[in-house]
């Protein structure tokens, strides 16, 4: 058995809520922003006949052979391409499709990335080189980072990414012990990161570096950035009642969402005062989840990385 199929765990995250929210269509072209271990696509792909198509992205090399392996049994009716879900409306159009019916994005990181030790995401493996790429055709790497940003840049990082009230002094302490040597290991960042942290902090419940490290891992794969700037895209390229589910996992992930389905549900700039609207703004659909759906009490048991998931649904109304 190939390697990334042994070992790529990922469980997949509210799965039946996202399947019931996706109302899918036999018939229909679905997209699976992040096809990750293929959870979530192999339940898509089962659900459609024989003219449906789903597309499934994923950046991850290893995803990428797990996804292909996993989705073999759909035959045609999968396409499975190596991209940043950012190119999405590209690859749906060379495709040949005008719109999709369904889109998914699942924004965790998978069991496989946080367990393999050479990927550096997970602050346990302390031997390890801090990497965090999703794509490791990337060049610039969590050690880039670490090692050139300055204190400043490292602080409004961290504060602004990882929320860590201790940013000013973990920055501060990273350029100290860089002036020395060079910082490449998840276990030379972690010690750098608990001299940082007062000793009654040190003994509080959690890791001190899971801030830092979520801070780094979002700035280096421009995580939220990329979420900003295509989300709405990906709104308009659903036909008439299709649907966008999103799975987020921390909040200015899940506050960007929130805001860009409500923008694109009532669009309209005017003042309150004018009584009718002058804008021009058209509204792109409704939001089905004024709140956001969370994982079961069951789910919770058997998965606790689903602890942080929220999951939004908007759907696509095309004016007439």
């Amino acid at each position: 058995m190939d390697k990334s199929q042994n070992e790529f765990r990922h469980i997949s995250v509210m799965l039946h809520e996202c399947i019931n929210n996706l109302s899918i269509s036999p018939d229909g072209v679905y997209v699976d922003g992040t096809m990750g271990g293929a959870g979530h696509s192999g339940h898509i792909a089962k659900a459609l006949s024989e003219n449906g198509r789903l597309i499934a992205i994923d950046q991850d090399e290893d995803a990428i052979k797990t996804g292909t392996e996993r989705l073999g049994i759909y035959g045609d009716k999968v396409t499975i391409v190596r991209s940043n879900f950012s190119c999405m409306k590209e690859i749906v159009t060379n495709l040949g499709y005008e719109g999709v019916d369904g889109i998914l994005l699942d924004l965790g990181v998978s069991s496989y990335q946080l367990d393999t030790p050479e990927r550096g995401f997970s602050y346990r493996e302390e031997s390890s080189l801090l990497d965090m790429r999703m794509d490791n055709r990337m060049e610039r790497t969590a050690r880039d980072i670490i090692n050139e940003y300055t204190e400043e840049e490292l602080k409004k990082m961290i504060w602004a990414y990882g929320e860590d009230k201790f940013a000013p002094r973990i920055a501060k302490k990273i350029v100290e012990v860089r002036e020395n040597k060079p910082i490449t290991t998840v276990g030379d960042l972690i010690s750098i990161i608990k001299s940082a942290y007062p000793a009654k902090e040190l003994r509080k419940p959690g890791h001190p570096a899971k801030k830092t490290f979520q801070a780094i891992r979002i700035e280096l794969n421009s995580e939220l950035k990329v979420l900003e700037e295509n989300l709405k895209d990906m709104v308009s390229l659903l036909k008439d009642g299709g649907r966008i589910c999103v799975i987020t996992f921390h909040s200015l992930e899940d506050k960007i969402v929130k805001n860009i389905f409500r923008e694109c549900e009532n669009p309209c700039v005017c003042p309150p005062q004018f009584p009718v609207c002058v804008c021009g703004k058209q509204s792109l659909g409704k939001v089905v989840t004024r709140k956001p759906i969370v994982p079961s009490e069951e789910e919770l048991s058997m998965n606790s990385r689903s602890k942080s998931a929220k999951l939004r649904v908007f759907e696509r109304v095309v004016l007439k």
